[in-house]
């Protein structure tokens, strides 16, 4: 039976960090069943990846060895691109063979259909992050990355990465957050009809109930990993929250 498990915003800033350990053994735990497994990481692993550049790769070396182990053990990585992991096309799909995603996506997964997106394009009238968004994402700023030593793309890549943080925390009333997500997650399910959502982005855990068609829905949020580890597992038509250490 199909393993599915989905995570988000552990915001890892470096090896040394908790959270990177815990993704380590994780990610180690999975590779005993990995032909039958399959992991979406649903953006902003890490507090900061811009493209294949080799600063990147080096300081989370760890961590992509584990994923190139998983891989070659039989498993499948889906990687959406979040607001702090940008342009990963180049390394992680090519270079490890990982399908990643610059936009959401929706998924067969027996007779049930999983939306899945990271969630930072859920409230339309956020227009500055949004300009932000889009300003990050040109072909533009992925050639200006590529090229610039390791300590410049890591200052240009730390400002970026505050600046979406303060379009995202600057916004901390629980209600209005949960308000869009669920709002989103009604709109959308009339153009990509789905039985599951399920998002990150907004570092607030939710599990949310509606009903389209007469057809039951749930959208899952989920939240961050500053507050606590972890992984939301879809295996025979059941939904589990595990708690990760």
């Amino acid at each position: 039976m199909e393993k599915i498990f989905f995570i988000s915003d552990l915001h890892i800033k470096d090896m040394e960090e908790e959270k990177a350990q815990i993704l380590l053994r994780f990610l180690v735990s999975l590779q005993g069943d990995a032909p039958n497994t399959t992991l979406f990481m649903v953006g902003d692993i890490f507090d900061l990846w811009l493209g294949a550049h080799s600063y990147f790769i080096k300081k989370f070396r760890p961590i992509v060895d584990e994923i190139k182990k998983f891989i070659a053990a039989g498993g499948k990585i889906y990687y959406f691109e979040g607001n702090h992991d940008l342009h990963l096309t180049h390394f992680y799909e090519w270079g490890l063979k990982c399908q990643v995603y610059k936009q959401g996506w929706t998924f067969d997964f027996g007779d049930k259909v999983i939306r899945v997106e990271h969630g930072d394009q859920m409230d339309p009238s956020d227009k500055g992050y949004l300009f932000l968004r889009w300003f990050l994402r040109t072909d533009l700023t992925e050639a200006l990355i590529i090229n610039l030593p390791g300590f410049l793309v890591s200052k240009i890549g730390d400002w970026a990465s505050q600046a979406s943080r303060n379009y995202t925390d600057g916004k901390r009333n629980v209600d209005r957050i949960l308000g869009a997500i669920h709002e989103h997650a009604r709109n959308v399910s009339k153009d990509y009809p789905f039985d599951f959502l399920v998002a990150g982005h907004v570092h607030v855990r939710d599990e949310y109930h509606f009903q389209d068609h007469g057809k039951n829905i749930i959208a899952y949020n989920l939240g961050c990993w500053d507050e606590q580890a972890v992984a939301l597992k879809y295996e025979n038509n059941k939904w589990d929250w595990l708690e990760l250490k």
